[in-house]
């Protein structure tokens, strides 16, 4: 049978770049960039050949485990589904049914099968105990949009193809792609900016990749960027630079925001920062003057314990220049598939706390870094069972080692993932999903978040088989189980709900349904629609109360008085203390990637990158091993001195880990590094948003295999 091609979008990254796939017999033969694709036109990662790592991985599970005395045993799907029913059903009835928790990982929302039929499950489930991977790195975005434009999935991105000036703090976009801006070839949209005479700018702790790119760097001390926007946005108004345009006429709050920051002035808040209050002002009036010009923020200023004020300060920076909902600025996608849902305020935020901490819940979901303590804390509501979907937060969530400790006391876990992990080894049974090349997609979400609007639809390549189930089959025989009451019932319940059918009436109902988009369609143009660039969308987007932006929102306003706080009292730094910062690499995607050679081979990238003269003070040579310790933990790597991370700190990739026993993932073991969420704190958040705040944690260094009261000064 001679070699034939496949279409489809990748799904490993936001950037859902096109691919061009040649197999022949079942085999991959070839996986290339599809340049017929009209919106990542032809450009690939590494990442993408991962795909057919992962379909041929023989680590990949592929039958239901169950954990038993005598170690993991396969047993059939009908068998694990009814026991992984009863066993939930039994959780419920001893303990009601929130102390069965619930923990959503990133290839959650890169799996539409997953993202359409994991809701249905979770009422079913019937619990309020419900984490994700949102709650690491990204609720500031959903908060500022809340209370900004009245809906936590309202969310602008950068128009890069049109802007001419583009400011960026604490993102990497040529490495992630994106991230919360989906942007395939991000390295080409950012020379055409410098070809047409544009601006990239960079403020991050660490010279970055985009860094090194840009046309200009800032060094900023860790977790302290809410002072630069503050102090940027004072600029704004002591300058009377502050120019919204059209938004002024539907825009609340601007005498009020311009009065709360009047204390913030450049020259107050450069000593914390570190950047000079010359380039403050430089900053700001840029940006101001530029005819396009755009700000943009991502995990670093989501990861810290201003984030919420940081995001709100970002879309207030792009409003007051004149560059929000504009092109070349600050704009909303219009996605084919609304998934904004019904008209009306949006109330799910503080209508329940959790248990230890107090922390409100927001967006239906608790801070993930309380899951731990609510499992580990005796009393009414303790959590006793998990249900895990497609995640890894043993080492992706702060303080691994404490959430390890957590899992090992359940009564019952349970985890829909295609390996044996660091975490789902701890689970009494695995339901491990076809995925991949075996599935279909749709981005529910990246489209949403695009920076041009197109849809694509990916058919499955091959056939998963009998003995496998899609991710929305296990969602699905799991939903009818519990609503059954027992697996009899569900033998005579009503079939299966493929979301294919949701998805064909969302596209038939959307914002291109008038226009004939609809799931057949896409089929028909397997590379993709262009569905034309951004468009302005306000003020008839808006979802607040009054149809009018919240610029001065009273919950942004109070958690003002927290950052004063922390100004007048300064950075607290202890005698030999630096602060950590993670960073990411092209060739991972959290842990995902870390089982496939092609993409892990080479020099050991888990290295602790160092200033030269903080290396020079601890007495450290490059490629030292050394002992790096929090106040949860400690870990072992070498160092790698290099000049691109600023002087105080040091920098730890995300991702790895890989050392715990018990897993399948025999190829990390050869390059399996530390979880930098060893050392990330579960006891610092974002009290406003709730977000872990897992950069700028305070460390310190040692010699390996010295006492924790040893340093090695």
């Amino acid at each position: 049978m001679p070699a034939e091609t496949h279409y489809r979008a990748c799904n490993l990254c936001e950037a859902i770049c096109g691919l061009e796939i040649k197999h022949e017999n079942g085999q991959v033969l070839s996986i290339t960039g599809d340049a017929q694709d009209p919106f990542s036109r032809g450009h690939i990662c590494p990442k993408a050949v991962g795909l057919k790592d992962i379909y041929e991985d023989p680590n990949r599970l592929r039958r239901p485990l169950k954990r038993t005395a005598t170690g993991w045993e396969e047993i059939s799907w009908d068998t694990a589904l009814d026991e992984v029913a009863a066993g939930l059903r039994q959780q419920r009835a001893a303990h009601g049914p929130h102390a069965t928790a619930w923990y959503a990982g990133n290839p959650s929302v890169h799996n539409s099968g997953t993202q359409l039929a994991a809701p249905g499950f979770l009422r079913a489930l019937g619990s309020r105990s419900l984490f994700s991977a949102s709650s690491v790195d990204q609720l500031p975005h959903h908060f500022a949009a809340w209370q900004l434009y009245g809906h936590p999935l309202l969310l602008p991105v950068p128009d890069l193809d049109r802007t001419d000036h583009w400011l960026i703090l604490g993102g990497n976009p040529l490495v992630s792609n994106g991230s919360l801006m989906t942007a395939p070839d991000v390295s080409n949209r950012l020379k055409a900016i410098q070809a047409r005479g544009g601006k990239v700018v960079v403020v991050d702790p660490r010279r970055t990749e985009t860094a090194a790119r840009a046309d200009a760097h800032h060094f900023i001390r860790p977790g302290t960027d809410v002072f630069l926007l503050l102090a940027m946005t004072q600029v704004l108004y002591a300058e009377n630079l502050v120019n919204p345009g059209r938004l002024a006429e539907f825009t609340d709050g601007l005498a009020e925001l311009g009065a709360a920051v009047a204390g913030f002035t450049p020259e107050h808040v450069s000593g914390i920062t570190g950047i000079a209050p010359a380039e403050i002002r430089t900053l700001a009036r840029e940006l101001a003057g530029a005819g396009r010009g755009v700000v943009y923020g991502r995990v670093g200023v989501s990861v810290q314990a201003f984030g919420g004020l940081c995001l709100w300060l970002i879309n207030a920076l792009n409003l007051l220049t004149g560059h929000l909902d504009e092109p070349g600025g600050y704009m909303f996608a219009t996605p084919a598939l609304d998934i904004l849902g019904k008209p009306g305020p949006y109330t799910k935020y503080d209508r329940y706390r959790s248990r230890v901490r107090q922390a409100p819940e927001f967006m239906g979901e608790l801070p993930v870094a309380c899951l731990a303590e609510e499992m580990l804390t005796p009393g009414p509501g303790q959590l006793r069972a998990l249900v895990t979907s497609c995640g890894n937060p043993v080492l992706s969530t702060p303080n691994g080692p404490q959430l390890e400790t957590a899992l090992a006391g359940l009564d019952f876990m349970v985890s829909i993932d295609i390996y044996l992990n660091e975490t789902t080894r701890h689970a009494h049974y695995i339901l491990p999903p076809a995925t991949g090349l075996e599935t279909a997609h749709y981005d529910v979400s990246f489209h949403a978040l695009a920076i041009r609007n197109t849809s694509r639809y990916s058919e499955p390549l091959f056939d998963k088989g009998p003995a496998a189930r899609y991710d929305w089959e296990i969602f699905e025989e799991l939903r009818l189980r519990l609503e059954a009451g027992d697996a009899a019932a569900a033998t005579i319940a009503p079939p299966l709900e493929n979301p294919e059918a949701k998805l064909d009436l969302g596209l038939r109902y959307g914002a291109y349904g008038r226009a004939g988009l609809s799931l057949e369609k896409l089929r028909a143009n397997p590379h993709g629609i262009d569905l034309g660039p951004l468009l302005p969308r306000l003020p008839a987007s808006l979802r607040t109360a009054t149809q009018r932006i919240n610029l001065a929102a009273p919950l942004f306003l109070a958690d003002l008085g927290r950052a004063r706080r922390v100004l007048a009292a300064g950075p607290p730094v202890a005698e030999g203390q630096l602060l950590l910062i993670s960073r990411r690499e092209l060739r991972s995607n959290n842990s995902w990637m870390h089982n496939l050679p092609r993409l892990i081979k080479g020099r050991n990238r888990c290295t602790l990158h160092i200033n030269p003269a903080d290396a020079a003070a601890h007495q450290l040579a490059d490629g030292q091993p050394v002992r790096i310790r929090s106040r949860v933990g400690a870990v072992e790597l070498p160092v790698e001195i290099t000049a691109t991370v600023m002087p105080g700190v040091v920098c730890l990739p995300h991702g790895y880990g890989h050392h715990r026993p018990g897993t399948r993932q025999d190829v990390a073991q050869a390059h399996a590094g530390v979880s930098i969420n060893d050392l990330t704190d579960d006891s610092r958040l974002d009290e406003l948003t709730g977000n872990a705040a897992l950069s700028g944690v305070p460390v310190w260094l040692e010699k390996p295999g010295i006492g924790d009261n040893q340093t090695s000064e």
